[in-house]
């Protein structure tokens, strides 16, 4: 065939792909590989069809891996079509199998051999081999090498350790890649162990999706993501991943919606385990600072007594990796109980003590921003005025513009909101002002959902 000539067999021993000798691809019959391999060198996919017997459509799907080759007649056409020696593939020849039967076998119906021994009869071995073969590369076929997945989890954790300091709409784009890789994977059959890996990273994953979409004041789809979580952590079967994305998603009602589903699923994640967690001290800050909201003053402050001692056993040293829970954190969510409880002055000290674990120039920018933002409700409500305007719209200009999202506009905005109204004038004024050119900016800039006047 004159095609077939464009596909040097000396390829097969010599090449290299991704800076690996092909021949590893071969050997685990890696067909994805395979045809990338010849597609680099010049083949087009519809040649490659041609020459294995596939539609063009096909080899194209299998050269993204949406499709696998597990067939062993198609690894066998593919090996004739391509000039691959079948023992680079594990693969046997026909005519091999044909030599090596013993004296006395015929070939019957179907394709099975029959040994001709007394009256009885049995399958010869080679079929055997070629079944185990075959069946060894469907399972082969359906689960992820190790250092796949180890990649595909180090990717996460570089995800988590850039989030806290990255603009939601820049993590949405490198998340939805990261998303897609661990959705393909997980459509094929995995075995159990490896998905529950993948559902682990995926509730990772899912987690922040739902938070940056939190960020940007989009509510619904937020609330959709953090039910992927949810699903993706309890397929994982890690106790862990349960409490934390339960913990992560009792936000969302806290700064969009009721504190008191904040209390319900707060306290869904602390059902989850009885085992002393960082996410479960999480959980317990969160839904102190949701009681305290709510107007639940005795259950807030025993709810903050628990998120202390809950973190004294299992809280995280010092980091700004996102979903880690580290003193400042708990500092952090204890500034909005005291705020909500009107305990002004222990709500300062925390806050004093928490922005300076966070430090000048905070890795977490909205951390602090929303810590400036308590401070200024502390301020609205010991009716200095004046200085809750300016603290609100500092906390604000502070921020890079792509960090000037909802959940930041919406909580200068009750900051104005709890002023009183002979008091709206002058630094108030300006603050609701600035708010509002932020919030049209926001929107120009694809940063903020529609939400707010």
């Amino acid at each position: 065939m004159i095609v077939a000539a464009q596909v040097d067999p000396e390829w097969w021993t010599s090449g290299l792909w991704n800076g690996r000798p092909i021949s590893e691809f071969l050997r685990r019959r890696d067909i994805t590989a395979v045809f990338r391999f010849l597609h680099a060198r010049g083949v087009s996919y519809g040649r490659i069809a041609g020459l294995v017997g596939v539609s063009a459509n096909r080899a194209a799907e299998i050269a993204k891996g949406a499709r696998q080759v597990t067939a062993y007649e198609v690894l066998e056409r593919i090996a004739d079509g391509l000039n691959i020696p079948r023992p680079a593939m594990g693969l046997g020849r026909d005519e091999d199998a044909v030599a090596s039967r013993a004296p006395g076998t015929v070939a019957v119906e179907g394709g099975a051999d029959r040994s001709l021994v007394g009256v009885g009869a049995s399958v010869e071995a080679s079929n055997l081999v070629r079944l185990r073969l075959g069946l060894d590369e469907a399972l082969a076929a359906s689960s992820v090498a190790p250092r796949q997945l180890e990649l595909i989890e180090e990717s996460a954790s570089e995800r988590m350790r850039v989030y806290p300091s990255a603009s939601p709409q820049v993590m949405l784009a490198m998340l939805a890649a990261d998303c897609r890789e661990v959705q393909v994977l997980s459509l094929r059959r995995q075995p159990a162990a490896v998905q529950a890996r993948l559902s682990g990273v995926a509730a990772l994953l899912a987690t922040m999706c739902a938070d940056a979409l939190m960020r940007l004041g989009d509510v619904a789809e937020a609330r959709r993501w953090y039910g992927t979580a949810i699903h993706a952590a309890d397929d994982s079967g890690e106790p862990r991943f349960r409490v934390l994305v339960r913990a992560q998603a009792a936000m969302l009602p806290y700064y969009f919606g009721d504190p008191a589903q904040t209390v319900a699923l707060a306290d869904a994640a602390l059902a989850v385990t009885s085992i002393a967690s960082s996410p479960g001290a999480l959980a317990a800050a969160g839904r102190a600072r949701a009681l305290a909201r709510i107007g639940a003053a005795e259950q807030a402050r025993s709810a903050i007594d628990q998120a202390r001692r809950l973190f004294d056993q299992a809280g995280d040293e010092d980091t700004d990796v996102a979903f880690r829970f580290p003193a400042k954190r708990l500092l952090f969510y204890l500034s909005g109980a005291y705020t909500w409880l009107g305990d002004t002055d222990e709500a300062y000290r925390v806050q004093d003590e928490a922005l300076r674990l966070y430090g000048a120039a905070p890795t977490v920018p909205i951390d602090a921003a929303l810590i400036a933002l308590d401070r200024s409700m502390c301020l609205a409500q010991d009716r200095r005025a004046t200085e809750a305007a300016v603290t609100a719209r500092d906390a604000v200009a502070d921020l890079p513009e792509t960090q000037r999202t909802e959940i930041i506009l919406t909580r200068a905005t009750d900051v104005a909101t709890a002023i009183p109204d002979e008091s709206r004038c002058g630094e108030v004024a300006v603050l609701t002002d600035y708010v509002r050119a932020c919030r049209e900016s926001a929107r120009r800039l694809g940063t903020t959902a529609a939400l707010g006047p």
